[in-house]
C-alpha cells in the first residue's frame, strides 16, 4: 500500500500496491503493521457498506464524539465518489478545513480519517457501493455531525442541486452551532 498523508493531520490517501498477472490482479486493503507505522489506528472493530442507488446521493458529515470516537478507511468498491475529511478536532490547527478526493473501483484509492474528524461523500453515479472499515462500535448517543453544505467549510461539491439527502443529514448544524457533547 502507499499512503500519502493529506493537509489534515493524519488524513492519508491511501492506494493500493496491485500485484497484476493474467488473471488480473491483487492487492491489500489493510495490514494492521503498515497502519501503525503510519500512526493510523490498526484497530478495526467493524465493516460497513453504504449502497446508494443514485448518483447526487449525499452522506454527511458525520463522526462519533467522545469517548467513541472512531477512525474510519473508506473504500469505494463500485461506482465513484466526491469523499471529504472535515476537521473537527477541538484545538486542531486545520479546524473546520477539509480535505477532498475522488475515490473509485477504478482507480482504488481509499481514505483514512482521523478520530475527530467527520466524513460525507457524494456520490458520482449511480449504483455506488461503499465499504467503510471503522475503529470502534458504532454509539447513536454519540453520533454528532456537521451539515455537509455549509458556506463557511468551502467545499467544492460536484453537484449542489438536485441532490438526494436524507431528514438527519439536511437538519444537521452548521459548523458555528457544532457542538461535540450535545
Amino acid at each position: 500500500m502507499h499512503f500519502q498523508p493529506t493537509p489534515i493531520g493524519g488524513a492519508f490517501e491511501i492506494s493500493i500496491d496491485w500485484q497484476r498477472d493474467p488473471r488480473g490482479a491483487f492487492g491489500r486493503t489493510f495490514c494492521r503493521q503498515e497502519f501503525a507505522t503510519y500512526g493510523l489506528n490498526p484497530d478495526l472493530f467493524q465493516c460497513s457498506v453504504s449502497q446508494n442507488s443514485a448518483a447526487r446521493t449525499v452522506r454527511g458529515f458525520h463522526l462519533q464524539a467522545t469517548p467513541h470516537e472512531e477512525a474510519k478507511l473508506v473504500h469505494c468498491i463500485d461506482g465513484r465518489i466526491f469523499d471529504v475529511a472535515l476537521d473537527l478536532r477541538a484545538g486542531s490547527p486545520t479546524y473546520g478545513r477539509h480535505h477532498a478526493v475522488e475515490l473509485s473501483a477504478a482507480n482504488g484509492k481509499m481514505l483514512y480519517i482521523p478520530e475527530g474528524c467527520a466524513h460525507g461523500f457524494q456520490t458520482l453515479e449511480n449504483d455506488t457501493a461503499i465499504m467503510y472499515y471503522i475503529s470502534t462500535f458504532y454509539e447513536p448517543a454519540s453520533s454528532r455531525g456537521v451539515r455537509w453544505n455549509d458556506p463557511a467549510l468551502k467545499v467544492a461539491w460536484p453537484f449542489v442541486d438536485g441532490v438526494i439527502l436524507n431528514e438527519r443529514d439536511q437538519a444537521l448544524p452548521l459548523l458555528a452551532d457544532y457542538a461535540p457533547s450535545a
